[in-house]
Order: C-alpha cells, then sequence, then structure tokens
C-alpha cells in the first residue's frame, strides 16, 4: 500500500460542560477529549495521525472521508476538518521509538 502524505476527516467536537469530547465518524474507535477548543484541535490531530499510522502498518483499508453534508451532529456537536501530514507524523513516532529503546 502506498502510503499518502495527507489525510483530511471531519472530527466532531461535543462540547458538554466537563470538556470536549473528540471523535471520528469515518474512523471508529478515534477517540480523544480535551478542555479547550485549541487543545482539542491539537488532541484530534494527534490521534488521526496515530490512528492513520496505525491502519497503513497493518495494511488495513483506509476509508473513504465522508462528504460534510452528509455528517450526523447531535446537540452540541461542531465539525472541524482534520488534516495530518503523514511524514511528519511517521518522523514523530519513529524519533518516540529510537528515544525509548
Amino acid at each position: 500500500m502506498k502510503k499518502k502524505k495527507w489525510y483530511s476527516y471531519i472530527a466532531i467536537f461535543n462540547h458538554e460542560d466537563n470538556g470536549i469530547n473528540i471523535s471520528f465518524p469515518d474512523l471508529p474507535g478515534c477517540l480523544s477529549c480535551a478542555d479547550m477548543d485549541e487543545e482539542a484541535i491539537r488532541k484530534a490531530k494527534d490521534a488521526m495521525g496515530l490512528y492513520m499510522t496505525v491502519l497503513e502498518d497493518d495494511g488495513g483499508e483506509i476509508p473513504k472521508p465522508t462528504a460534510l453534508k452528509d455528517i450526523q451532529l447531535g446537540k452540541n456537536d461542531v465539525p472541524f476538518l482534520v488534516e495530518v501530514f503523514m511524514p511528519e507524523v511517521r518522523a514523530n513516532i519513529k524519533d518516540m521509538y529510537i528515544k525509548e529503546l
């Protein structure tokens, strides 16, 4: 499988009194949480980058992104387009692995 440079998916930021829950309709199990919007954006990128790296490494099927108009939103949900530059994610993961050895 050829690894892509960029991935873009819609994240759902669900704002509750105790923080922001982050999910990706197209990426089951890709979840995170945060206290504020800036942190949510960073954590969404981190979660998606790791998720896509695992899919690539395991040879999993890369899901086709759902169009924004087709995303179902609930109360307190805000859609957010997350774009991840994968060469940087892969390099960071490799650096973390090497430092831990």
